[in-house]
């Protein structure tokens, strides 16, 4: 009876350990965002911007598995200097900012231990309305982003070095549908894995 019990707890142990190096971690990440906000009423240069949040990493394999995030990104845009002549009352060369909580489901492959391929969807709440892109009070920005993210990430340890690429797949555009308004770019990041 004893020996049936060491075995079961040997192999409980062990199964933990094997759960704990191939299951769950959680971290930091910080970084730039280097964005704008695509249409033909807005400037077609990128601006600095960042992100701030937390990552998990959920292994199913050694080679596979995702990796969620919680992060909150800040898109600076440019209106171009026609945007008052597509829409009345509208400023142009207006400079704003964008402002997401954005959580984006990464698929995380590894062909190698150092390298994870990400890619998946991306889910974005704008925490703020902008209201200055005319003189009108309606909300300029639609509450809601979907995007698609693609990038490669070094795993070095616990730290983690990467880049993205990201395009909007939903318009925006919230003042009419004259025009479609998508958010685009790309980001570089650092992270730290805690546990």
């Amino acid at each position: 009876m004893k020996r049936n019990a060491f075995v079961l707890f040997a192999a409980l142990s062990l199964a933990m350990l094997h759960t704990r190096a191939q299951g769950i971690h959680l971290g930091i990440k910080a970084g730039a965002n280097l964005f704008k906000v695509d249409g033909q009423s807005f400037s077609s240069e990128y601006k600095f911007g960042y992100n701030i949040g937390a990552f998990s990493e959920i292994n199913f394999t050694p080679n596979l598995g995702i990796q969620p995030e919680l992060l909150f990104n800040q898109t600076n845009y440019r209106t171009g200097t026609q945007f008052a002549d597509l829409y009345n009352g509208g400023i142009n060369n207006y400079e704003g900012k964008l402002r997401y909580l954005s959580i984006p489901v990464l698929l995380n492959i590894r062909p190698i231990p150092l390298l994870s391929i990400l890619v998946g969807p991306q889910f974005g709440i704008l925490l703020n309305k902008d209201e200055h892109l005319t003189y009108q009070a309606k909300q300029a920005f639609k509450s809601g982003d979907l995007s698609i993210v693609g990038g490669a990430q070094l795993n070095l340890a616990s730290l983690k070095v990467g880049a993205r690429y990201v395009i909007g797949l939903n318009n925006i555009n919230d003042v009419d549908d004259q025009s479609s308004w998508k958010n685009q770019g790309w980001q570089l990041y650092a992270g730290f894995r805690i546990f």
